[in-house]
């Protein structure tokens, strides 16, 4: 499974991520976008964001909309 574009990620979106510590089990976690943190359009491992709760994490998933979206 190929990580999204940071084209396809913006704030609001409901993703699922792959925290530091969690890499080697590939263990996700799903929140809200709440910052992007990787500046290039791709990267082998997923875009880096924030999520509103805090969290830290590595794209592997888009799974819904934001509500203006």
């Amino acid at each position: 499974m190929t990580p999204p574009p940071r084209s396809a990620i913006r704030p609001g979106l409901t993703v699922d991520i792959v925290q530091k510590q969690d890499q080697p089990t590939g263990k996700l976690t799903r929140g809200v976008v709440a910052q992007l943190l990787t500046r290039s359009p791709t990267h082998p491992h997923g875009i880096k964001v924030r999520l509103t709760s805090g969290q830290v994490g590595r794209v592997q998933a888009v799974v819904g909309q934001d509500a203006a979206g």
